[in-house]
């Protein structure tokens, strides 16, 4: 090997430890949401005595002893800060890490591989929150998420709309002219079928556009590219070859706040999911009160329920507070009406996608 390319193996490998290090710290923290005492000694010793067990060959077994007490310092004053964890599904540069950034700065965002996970993880007690897609302008309605509200008991804390700017990302110093396969979660390819097919790029499907970043800049296979967000060119040394390359720039999605209790702010939407009589007008009869009493509908979602044939749940969103009569008034009506009704949560309305 070349000089020149004996430091980029240095240098991805210096990357990759630092990464599995603050996977480590996230696994911390989690486990901090789950047991009483930051302290565990005994536990401690079995780990350094199996990672003194690999000290072999350039090792020292005191540079290891040293390493692992550092880290160990580092997870004790990470616990102590007492941070609120957010689960979403996908990698880190995933678009669910954005809409935690854009909710609030101070949470952490934690990858889940399934959505459903991102659910147990908030009931469970080892994520203080979840943040979960529900719905986007183009491709319409998450049906697993929306599924799985049909379900919980958890809440709906907030929202948030984000943004989506799909880009083409590479590996540094890659000629855009030289790229020929593009790889991205299947949904993203198909926002941006247009700018593939104009430009003879083959789509190959991937299970998270993160974890396309990732692949990518791991494997490094030539003539190759993927599209995701520009947060994942930060995070795994990519460059954006091109920006916002979606054939429909009124690209947007909206998350919900996953809690397991309600939302401590006062807000001026509500989510609310309810089952009907199977008669024909029924579902007319629960729109009805809402229109009679000029309250506005913001989103309906049909989802069947499972275990029920034939069956089906309605999601419905409406602008509407906690303590306006009218309000309580109609959720009154919509309760003698339906076999089935839960209020999912109050919370303030997201400002419009910019």
């Amino acid at each position: 090997m070349h000089l020149a390319e004996i430091r980029a193996e240095i240098d991805q490998t210096d990357m990759q430890i630092v990464k599995l290090i603050n996977q480590r710290m996230e696994y911390v923290l989690r486990t901090g949401k789950l047991k009483q005492f930051i302290l565990d000694p005994a536990r401690e010793e079995q780990v350094l005595k199996q990672m003194l067990s690999q000290a072999r060959g350039l090792i020292r077994p005191e540079f290891i002893t040293e390493l692992y007490q550092s880290i160990i310092s580092e997870s004790k004053l990470l616990q102590e800060r007492n941070l609120k964890l957010v689960g979403f599904q996908g990698e880190h540069g995933a678009w669910g890490e954005l809409a935690v950034r854009r909710y609030a700065e101070d949470m952490i965002p934690i990858p889940c591989m399934e959505f459903a996970h991102v659910f147990e993880g908030v009931r469970d007690k080892e994520l203080d929150f979840g943040m979960v897609p529900v719905e986007n302008s183009l491709e319409g309605a998450v049906t697993e998420v929306n599924d799985i509200l049909v379900e919980t008991e958890l809440n709906i804390a907030g929202e948030v709309v984000v943004p989506v700017r799909q880009c083409l990302l590479a590996l540094p110093g890659t000629d855009y002219r030289e790229i020929k396969v593009v790889y991205s979660h299947p949904q993203a390819l198909a926002q941006c079928r247009s700018f593939l097919s104009r430009n003879k790029l083959e789509p190959r499907p991937f299970y998270d556009t993160a974890g396309a970043a990732r692949w990518l800049s791991q494997e490094r296979p030539s003539s190759t590219a993927v599209i995701a967000s520009p947060i994942a060119a930060e995070l795994y040394g990519l460059d954006v070859i091109k920006e916002d390359i979606g054939d429909n720039t009124d690209n947007f999605t909206r998350f919900l706040l996953i809690s397991r209790e309600p939302s401590a702010t006062p807000g001026n939407k509500c989510s609310l999911v309810f089952s009907t009589q199977h008669r024909a007008g029924a579902l007319f009869e629960v729109l009805q009160v809402f229109a009679e009493n000029e309250i506005n509908l913001t989103r309906i979602e049909s989802r069947p329920i499972r275990r029920n044939p034939g069956a089906y749940a309605f999601l419905l969103d409406f602008l509407g507070r906690e303590d306006d009569p009218v309000v309580q008034k109609a959720l009154g009506r919509i309760r003698e009406m339906t076999p089935m009704s839960r209020i999912l949560g109050y919370y303030p309305e997201a400002a419009p996608a910019r």
